[in-house]
């Protein structure tokens, strides 16, 4: 596996029918958490794992490839991805701009926030200020509760991006609503499912850790 692989298992993150609704109270749950956890997440930390499945081709399996890391981030628009496993690639937005840093290769693409974080699942989970922000770029419709989780289905209204859909699914807990889970699907029919594990909610977190500085000797790339 090379580096090239691991930035296809980030993508999705920036690229970016469900089940008839089991009752009112569903449609009313759902989106209840989400509008909770963008009211009083103001940060949040997690490590997560990431399972990257392709549409299967003729006659062959589907493949899947999984990374992991660690996320954080500070509402609204600075947040932090780390990959850890199986090679070194680091996203970071600063509230201007958007770092990616692919560590093998020493190369650093620089890009403006408020031209590609509207209708993605970033600006789902850390950038947006409130729910009215989200509903300007996404329709938001409550999926049925699964696997302990309460979920959202986010359409993108933009139908020329790369995201056909993402699915936030949310532990709701006596401290509040946890970010648990994103299942991505984008216009290529490939999915990727994030999983966190060991959620903070509202951390005190340093300003460093949303800025980025390229490395000495970097390919810088600004787009």
């Amino acid at each position: 596996m090379n580096s090239s692989i691991v930035r296809r298992l980030a993508r999705p993150l920036l690229a970016f029918g469900m089940a008839a609704l089991t009752s009112l109270g569903a449609l009313a749950s759902g989106l209840d958490t989400l509008e909770n956890f963008v009211k009083t997440a103001h940060s949040g930390r997690a490590s997560f794992t990431q399972v990257v499945t392709s549409p299967p081709k003729e006659g062959a399996a589907p493949r899947s490839k999984s990374s992991s890391g660690s996320f954080e981030f500070q509402r609204p628009g600075r947040f932090r991805f780390v990959y850890k496993k199986p090679f070194e690639q680091s996203i970071v937005a600063d509230g201007q701009t958007l770092w990616m840093h692919d560590v093998d290769l020493n190369q650093v693409t620089a890009r403006k926030q408020s031209q590609v974080l509207g209708s993605t699942p970033a600006a789902l989970i850390a950038a947006a200020p409130d729910l009215k922000a989200l509903q300007a770029d996404f329709s938001l419709q409550a999926a049925p509760d699964k696997d302990g989780l309460q979920w959202v289905q986010a359409t993108p209204k933009a139908r020329d991006g790369q995201l056909q859909g993402v699915r936030v699914g949310f532990r709701v807990t006596d401290k509040g609503s946890e970010l648990a889970a994103l299942d991505i699907l984008d216009s290529f029919g490939q999915r990727s499912v994030l999983t966190f594990t060991g959620f903070e909610l509202n951390p005190s977190l340093p300003a460093d850790n949303f800025s980025f500085r390229p490395p000495a000797g970097a390919d810088v790339i600004r787009q």
